[in-house]
């Protein structure tokens, strides 16, 4: 799939679906990364070309902007730690013809963002964090899509939206109803809530085990 070199994370409260995004490595053009040091090619495309803005410092107009810190010069080449890289396209789009998205493209899909009126604007939340986007798109409508509008049109109250849906019901619910496994990267800070839920096939004997049996091991 194609992706403009500007789509990242960003967007996020404006509530995109799909972001785009990559599994593998940035690639760097280290030749190209020492024309933007040595003044060769205009930073940003050209984008700030209007003033003089004295000479172009790649330690502090890209690697000390990179909100994870995951970049750094080791003598004359840019390293990047790939793992920690959070897509947020800055340098990419400081250094065009240095730094390229890698290969192994396909698409994030948010949902349940939106601003109601009286609690404030919500977020997005990332349900899938990778799937590959190739057309006729159809593992990103059988298998995403349609268990969303299923779910949302069965369960969903009178002008409630996915978003208020997926807080009334829970993240839980919806991942159930995708048939996906929990990921970290779904949730943006550990819970607080000291609860924990189990299913009745995750204890040891259901809900209709013997209270007296059970007390024998667990005195009041």
């Amino acid at each position: 799939s194609s992706m403009s070199p500007t789509v990242a994370l960003p967007p996020r409260p404006r509530r995109p679906f799909f972001l785009g995004t990559w599994k593998d490595d940035i690639k760097i053009d280290q030749e190209a990364v020492q024309a933007y040091i040595g003044g060769e090619f205009a930073p940003n495309a050209g984008a700030h070309s209007g003033r003089d803005w004295g000479a172009f410092d790649i330690q502090k107009e890209v690697i000390d902007l990179c909100p994870t810190e995951c970049m750094w010069m080791d003598g004359k080449e840019l390293k990047i730690d790939n793992k920690e890289c959070t897509r947020c396209m800055h340098c990419i789009n400081v250094m065009p013809r240095a730094l390229r998205i890698g290969d192994d493209r396909g698409v994030s899909i948010l949902a349940g963002a939106k601003a109601p009126i009286l609690d404030g604007a919500q977020m997005g939340t990332l349900v899938v964090p990778f799937i590959k986007a190739e057309a006729p798109y159809t593992e990103i409508k059988e298998n995403v899509i349609e268990p969303i509008w299923d779910w949302w049109m069965e369960e969903g109250k009178n002008r409630e939206r996915l978003g208020e849906l997926m807080k009334r019901q829970g993240l839980q619910r919806l991942i159930e109803e995708l048939g996906v496994d929990p990921d970290p990267r779904m949730v943006q800070e550990p819970r607080s809530n000291p609860y924990v839920f189990w299913k009745e096939d995750e204890v040891e004997g259901g809900w209709d085990r013997d209270i007296n049996e059970f007390r024998k091991y667990h005195q009041r």
